[in-house]
Order: C-alpha cells, then sequence, then structure tokens
C-alpha cells in the first residue's frame, strides 16, 4: 500500500529535515579556537573533479603496467572506460545543470564553475584518447599475441563470413530498426550509453542522400566468438599453437550486412557514435507522496537527461560530424573523436574467456579463524562465537558467505530469533540475503528492511527488492526523508536464557554477496550491549521519529561524524602542543570535506605526524612546509578495490570525548567517507573498536599500506602522483593485497596444525 503524506505530517518531515541540517550545520564547541588560529592559505585544496580524473588515471596505469597479466590488463581498460562513463552522466552532468540554472559557485579550489567545466574537459578529452590508443595499440596486440583476437570482417575466411553471416540473418537482423530521417521522420531518439551507426545512404534513382540511424542492441554480447571454443582443450593445441579465441564486435558484424537493412541503396559512409546523458536522479521528496511512485517516475525521465559527451568514430566526416552534434545539441568540447571501437566496456566479456595463465592466480577466501567449522566438520554455531568475542571481518580475505550471510541466514531459521533489522544500500541479483529476510517474514519473526532506493544506478533493482520483501511480509522503510540512508547495519534479536540478546554487524561494505569478493571491506560481529542499544536506537531512528538520538560506540551522520573526528584529531593536536604522542592515520575512499582537512592541516601545524590512505578523490594538499609536511597521502589500487573506512588516533592522553580506551589508540570503522555528502547528507555510522588485538590488526593494516616497501602512488604537493612499483636497486615492491592474502592463508593453516598438535 501506498503511504501517504498528508498536509499536517509533510510539516513534521520538513521540521524533521530543518533540524537535521541546523544540527549538521552547528560550530562544535571545540571549534571556537579557530578564532586564534593562523589564517590558512586560501589555494589549500584541489579541485575534486580533477582529483578524481587522477584517480582514474591511475586505473588507466593499472591497464599499462606490464607486469600484470594481460586480461587483467584489458578488464583495467574496461574499468577506466565505465568510470568515465559514470563520471560524465553524474559530475559533469550536475555541474553543467548548475550552471545552467545559475546555481552554480566557486568551487573550494577556487576555480569558476565555467573554468572547472574546461579544465575537465581539457583532462578528460587527453586522458580518453589516450587510454583508447593504448589500448588499441598495445593492449589488443598483446592479447592477440596470446591468442585473444579482435578480428575483422576482412580478416576472416570465407567459411567464418559464411557462418557469421548465417548467425546474423537468423540471431541479430530481427533485432535491427534502421530509422530514416526525412521530412516524415524526425530524427530519433539517442538513448545513454547507447551504441549506434549513423549512416548516410543514397537513393540511385533520386540521387538524394539520406540520413539513418542503427542502434547497436543492448541486450545482446558485443563481442560475437568466431571461433568455437572448447572450454576443455588445453591452451595450446597438439601443433603447439595456441588455441585462438576470435571475436568480431557486433557492429563490425553490422555494418559489414548493411546492404540487408537498406536494399537498393548505396552505403556513402557509416560510423558509430555514442551519446553519454546526464542520468542523475533528483527526487524532491518533501513533495513526492509516495516516494516509490516518484523514484519509479524520475527513473523514466532519467532516458531523457541532457547529451553531455558524443563519442564519434575519429573516422567520421565533417558532414556527418556537423549533423550529429547540430541534431543532439553538442558543442564541440563535448565531442570526443577516438579511434574504433567505442566504448570499451565491451573489454569486460574477454574477460571470461578460459585463459587462467593471463589472469590473477586463483583467490578463494577462508573462512574466519572465529568462525570455523568444528572437529566433526559441523558448521559453527554463529551465535556462540560471537558470544566468545567481538570478530573483526575483514573481506574479501574472510568469507562472506560464511560469515555476514551466514550470519544473516542462521538467524532467519533459527526458531529463538525474534525480530531482524538490516539496511540494504546495494545487493546482488538472486540475493541470499534478501531470500534470508523473507524467510525469516514467513517464519513469523518481525522484519524491518531499510531500502535505500536513491542507490544510484541501482535504484530499479532496489525499487523490485522493496515490492518482493513487501509481498513477503517484511515492514519496509526507505530512511529518514531527505537523506540517504548509506550505513551498513544488522541487528538480530534473540531469546537466549538469561533474556534478549542483540547480535549486530557494523560493517564499511554493502551486503553484496557479489562485490563481497571483490572489494577489501571490514565488519564487526558484535553483541556488546552498548552496541545493541545503539543499533538498536538507531533503527527507531530510522523507522520512526527520534531525531534526538545520543550513541555510545557510535559516531552517527548527518549529526556528529563530522564533529566527532574533528574533536579527535584536535585532541591529537593538543597532544602534540604537550610533547605527548600524537598521530592519526585514516584509511577512505575520498578526502573532500573541507572542516576535516582544515582540521587535519592545523594537527600537521602543531606536529601531529598523519598518514593517509585514500583511494579516489583527494582535496588536501599534503607536504606543503608550514601547512601539511607532516601529512603523507598514499592511493592503493590493485585486484581488489579498496572500500573499508578506517580512522584511528594515537589518544595518548585518554579520549576526554565521551566514552572510551582511557589510553592508547582509539580506532573507528564505518560507512563514512569524508565527503560532504556522507557527513551532511546521508546517514552513516561508524563503531568503535575496543578489542586491542583488533586494534593492532587494524593499525599494522594501516601501516603495511603507508609502507615504502609496497607498491602504492605518492601523493606530491602539486596534486600528481607518482607511482613507487620498485625499490632503490630496481626491485619489485611488494603488493599489499598480495600480503594479506598470504597473510590470511596462513592464519588458517596454523590454526589446522595446532589443532592436529
Amino acid at each position: 500500500m501506498a503511504l501517504k503524506f498528508n498536509e499536517p505530517t509533510k510539516a513534521v518531515l520538513r521540521r524533521q529535515i530543518a533540524e537535521h541540517i541546523a544540527e549538521t550545520e552547528k560550530t562544535p564547541k571545540t571549534n571556537l579556537r579557530e578564532a586564534n588560529y593562523e589564517p590558512l592559505p586560501a589555494d589549500r585544496f584541489f579541485d575534486r573533479e580533477i582529483s578524481w580524473l587522477k584517480f582514474n588515471q591511475r586505473v588507466l596505469e593499472l591497464a599499462e603496467d606490464e607486469t600484470l597479466p594481460a586480461l587483467e590488463r584489458s578488464n583495467f581498460s574496461a574499468i577506466f572506460a565505465s568510470n568515465l562513463d559514470e563520471f560524465f552522466m553524474v559530475r559533469v552532468a550536475g555541474l553543467k545543470r548548475r550552471i545552467n540554472t545559475g546555481l552554480a559557485v566557486t568551487a573550494p579550489s577556487g576555480l569558476r564553475p565555467r573554468q572547472q567545466l574546461r579544465a575537465i574537459s581539457e583532462q578528460a578529452h587527453k586522458l580518453q584518447e589516450t587510454h583508447a590508443r593504448y589500448t588499441i595499440d598495445t593492449i589488443l596486440p598483446e592479447l592477440a599475441k596470446e591468442g585473444i583476437v579482435l578480428l575483422q570482417w576482412s580478416q576472416l575466411t570465407p567459411e567464418e563470413q559464411e557462418r557469421l553471416s548465417k548467425f546474423y540473418r537468423h540471431r541479430i537482423f530481427a533485432v535491427l530498426t534502421p530509422l530514416a530521417v526525412d521530412p516524415a521522420h524526425p530524427f530519433p531518439y539517442i538513448s545513454g550509453k547507447s551504441l549506434n551507426l549513423a549512416i548516410l545512404v543514397e537513393n540511385p534513382v533520386s540521387g538524394k542522400t539520406h540520413f539513418a540511424r542503427v542502434k547497436i542492441p543492448d541486450n545482446m554480447p558485443r563481442l560475437i566468438p568466431v571461433d568455437d571454443f572448447d572450454s576443455d582443450a588445453p591452451a595450446e593445441g597438439e601443433d603447439g599453437q595456441t588455441q585462438r579465441y576470435g571475436f568480431i564486435t557486433m557492429e563490425n558484424l553490422i555494418l559489414s550486412h548493411l546492404e540487408s537493412l537498406f536494399p537498393g541503396m548505396i552505403i556513402k559512409e557509416a560510423r558509430a557514435f555514442r551519446l553519454t546523458r546526464n542520468e542523475d536522479i533528483d527526487v524532491e521528496e518533501d513533495d513526492a507522496e509516495d516516494l516509490l511512485n516518484a523514484m519509479e517516475r524520475e527513473l523514466l525521465r532519467r532516458r531523457f537527461g541532457p547529451p553531455i559527451r558524443l563519442e564519434l568514430d575519429q573516422e567520421t566526416s565533417p558532414f556527418l560530424s556537423e549533423l550529429l552534434t547540430a541534431q543532439l545539441g553538442i558543442t564541440a568540447d563535448e565531442v570526443y573523436r577516438l579511434p574504433a571501437p567505442l566504448d570499451l566496456t565491451a573489454l569486460f566479456e574477454l574477460h571470461d574467456v578460459d585463459r587462467p595463465d593471463l589472469k590473477y592466480p586463483p583467490f578463494r577466501p577462508t573462512t574466519n579463524i572465529n568462525l570455523l567449522e568444528t572437529e566433526g566438520g559441523q558448521s559453527q554455531d554463529i551465535f556462540s562465537c560471537i558470544r566468545e568475542g567481538d570478530i573483526l571481518l575483514h573481506h574479501p580475505y574472510d568469507s562472506f558467505s560464511t560469515s555476514v550471510q551466514a550470519f544473516l541466514t542462521q538467524a532467519a531459521a533459527d526458531p529463538n530469533v525474534l525480530a531482524i533489522k538490516q539496511t540494504l544500500y546495494r545487493t546482488s541479483g538472486n540475493s541470499p540475503i534478501i531470500d534470508a529476510l523473507v524467510e525469516a517474514a514467513h517464519a513469523g519473526k518481525q522484519v524491518l528492511a531499510l531500502v535505500e532506493i536513491k542507490a544510484r544506478f541501482d535504484e530499479e533493482a532496489n525499487i523490485a527488492w522493496a515490492r518482493k520483501l513487501e509481498r513477503a511480509g517484511v515492514h519496509v522503510v526507505y530512511g529518514i526523508v531527505g537523506l540517504k540512508t548509506h550505513c551498513k547495519l544488522s541487528l538480530v534479536v534473540r531469546q537466549e536464557t538469561n533474556g534478549l540478546r542483540k547480535y549486530c554487524h557494523v560493517g564499511t561494505g554493502n551486503y553484496n554477496p557479489k562485490t563481497a569478493r571483490m572489494y577489501t571491506d571490514l565488519g564487526l560481529l558484535t553483541c556488546n550491549n552498548i552496541v545493541g542499544q545503539d543499533l538498536s536506537r538507531l533503527f527507531n531512528q530510522l523507522s520512526g521519529y527520534a531525531p534526538k538520538t545520543d550513541f555510545r560506540r557510535l559516531l552517527v551522520a548527518p549529526r556528529n561524524i563530522r564533529r566527532g573526528l574533528i574533536e579527535r584529531i584536535q585532541r591529537e593536536e593538543d597532544a602534540a602542543k604537550a610533547g605527548r604522542e600524537a598521530w592519526i592515520k585514516i584509511k577512505v575512499n575520498s578526502l573532500v570535506d573541507e572542516k576535516c582537512i582544515d582540521a587535519l592541516y592545523r594537527a600537521s601545524r602543531a606536529g601531529v605526524k598523519i598518514d593517509i590512505v585514500e583511494r579516489g578523490i583527494c582535496a588536501l594538499k599534503p607536504g606543503v612546509p608550514g601547512l601539511s609536511e607532516n601529512i603523507r597521502v598514499r592511493s592503493i589500487l590493485g585486484r581488489f578495490l579498496e572500500h573499508s573506512r578506517i580512522f584511528a588516533f594515537a589518544n595518548s592522553a585518554g579520549p576526554k570525548i565521551g566514552e572510551g580506551p582511557e589510553t592508547g589508540p582509539e580506532v573507528w570503522i564505518g560507512s563514512a567517507d569524508m565527503m560532504h555528502r556522507n557527513l551532511d547528507r546521508r546517514v552513516e555510522a561508524l563503531v568503535r573498536i575496543d578489542d586491542k588485538q583488533q586494534i593492532e590488526n587494524l593499525l599494522s593494516y594501516i601501516d603495511l599500506q603507508t609502507d615504502d616497501s609496497v607498491i602504492s602512488w605518492h601523493m606530491q604537493s602539486d596534486g600528481t602522483y607518482v607511482k613507487h612499483s620498485k625499490d632503490a636497486e630496481g626491485k619489485p615492491l611488494r603488493d599489499s593485497q598480495s600480503v594479506m592474502i598470504k597473510q590470511y592463508a596462513h592464519k588458517i593453516r596454523s590454526n589446522r596444525k595446532s589443532e592436529i598438535g
């Protein structure tokens, strides 16, 4: 049933939003000291968007890394292309929208909106040209040496051409729709990210030239196999020749059969083109009576967002280029002329080729040492394991399926479990998490699922999950109006001998079994009573009305994560000034928030040693004399996507901020990056780690990733990143992710040996 908001209820919701905003804008008392600080330089921030482009450049450097297996390099090339698509669809589109509506303001970096757009365009053109040239001139030829070949129609044998022509006639021809443009047929709508053919045909009778468009089907594989692949065949045949895996692109196959679409016409020119549109979504929740329906309407509008980038085959004639740009309303700066093939995300399909010798060595996650099977081979009772003490999970090294997934699956099946409360930001298709919640609801348990239907590019999937859960009897809510719910939380309430006990999971990553194998994330399984009370309060806040909730082992945005982090940064600053041990170690995806950066600058000036590991965006300038000479920034990219967030402080004089360890390192993990959207416009949660061994493990992890003996990119004070992959003697450095794989495998082996002993 749709939830209808009457006017009094809307007024309450508006007041709640205003309270949240007012709360986030309050200046903490500890910031009153800012009046006594020396002013910080006006040019102390790097531009956020340019910093993101530098991140994607690092992804491209992985594709260029000749020490990596060939198919992994090809995969990184596809990741680069996919990343850039999303950057244009969201960040560039948003900037253009703000400029066009007059809402754009000067960025913290000092760049005015149009300056920022020009700088993005200049760097994006260079990057995309470099990416296309390197992929086509280097990566594809190297794959060809290994028998993985992207072929042109003219390179096929007559037998191969005949076989593919038959495939075209039977499987493709009927799907294609040639659209002509003439006085009776307006220029067709071009959907975002679709690959198309722009075709000029001549009528041999009238001699007139006409334009037509053919869309390449996006519901079929882009790469069509030329060869019959035998999965059981060895990489090398009996004659010692490497088995060939030949492919032809869908557009190449269609181009070779255009006469079937335009019989009797003369094909004058046919070129590929691709359009990127604004695909960000903006729902005015305060005015939406039914958020689900409002989101569905907005998803339909997404298809018709304004165009922001046109990719053209570089061989396209000036006439055809001008026709497309005029019809699509694209400016010259928004045109990217590139060598064919366009849209190199197609290279993702090559990763399915059965050539393990051209990929990373196989990796199999291990079961967390605290959750190992019993001697009889029976799976552990996960609740009894948690009662033994907090369990720190580190994915993908710790298996997601035997930890978080098992936690929820056991909870759904356990007759003593009375309630399950769960946040869902992104999850996978055929999600076992969703199945567990449905099973629990069918079993009569109280189940609450907080589904974030505004998770970018997962909106449609999340709407489907929400409806499936509702049909099963799950209480589905969408969080607090005006805020995205991004925190990663599970709460299980279980009836036990001594009463109700709350089992909790607080994580840094989504409840997605697929990405849990590819992302590095952390999670805490605990039945600590304080954490249980905190999660109960937070879920009540998310599903009901409780804006003034206080927490003891959680920091929660938008109320107090920024304030809590700045207070701890300033505590380290005070410790340094007093001559005590003072350091800060931070691992995040992105560091953009100006207030947090300024606090780090002032701590650095006071002598606090600061290490930052970031994957994506960093607006902080490290190593600037008099400002940040005590700050080092490292970036780690590799086999797994670094996604965990850790905030660690020396805490040499005790917390003086709420509860926590009297002295000694204070460490937090959670879902929040140091970005405005995380700290102001999302519900996020950080949990304090209290187990001393777990604290030591997390600190060792950050120390590993910031050590000069491992491969990383070192950020310079001018914003450039220098890759360190070899030592002074030219020997390869260690890969931190490979080190972690070995460490976790060693833990399991050592544990088994001790059990045998």
